[in-house]
């Protein structure tokens, strides 16, 4: 038995691999892990087939196959997923290796359901929100009032909302 890559916890024969051989994906977020799948395993047949008509000529073949053999594949979490009759997005994190660098890298894709087929759109980053934090010298008055010294009282860094 051989685990999935996409990190379902479940046999490769029984998660993706159907999918990647031709069964239509039953919904957004195992049509995504596929399309993972296929590039951990570069079978970019499946990735190219599944791109929606309008962006299929998007699809830029040589640099797909130059990223799924060079990337180090380290795993897929899906975030959220989320169905609207035929359309659908799916929040995700891949991590992979790259010339020696670890990647993280959160992304929304976009999913569309045409004649029962789940189709790739778009996909666009998603950026998470920097903490704004202030530093407050030892000795200033601690910002929470309470009128003794920030080293004596909530400590050197506080939040601003």
């Amino acid at each position: 038995m051989t685990l999935c890559p996409c990190d379902s916890k479940r046999n490769y024969d029984e998660c993706c691999g159907p999918i990647i051989a031709g069964t239509p994906a039953p919904t957004a977020e195992a049509l995504m892990r596929s399309r993972y799948t296929a590039f951990v395993k570069r079978m970019l047949d499946h990735v190219e087939r599944t791109h929606a008509p309008e962006v299929r000529d998007d699809f830029n073949r040589a640099e797909a196959e130059r990223l799924a053999e060079e990337c180090e594949w380290q795993g897929l979490e899906i975030r959220r997923a989320t169905e609207t009759g035929d359309t659908a997005e799916v929040e995700y994190v891949m991590r992979f290796c790259l010339e020696n660098k670890s990647i993280a890298k959160t992304t929304l894709s976009r999913f569309r359901r045409d004649n029962g087929q789940w189709l790739y759109v778009d996909c666009k980053p998603v950026t998470t929100q920097q903490r704004r934090v202030a530093k407050i010298g030892r000795n200033d008055p601690c910002p929470c009032n309470s009128g003794k010294k920030a080293k004596k009282c909530c400590g050197t860094t506080t939040e601003l909302s």
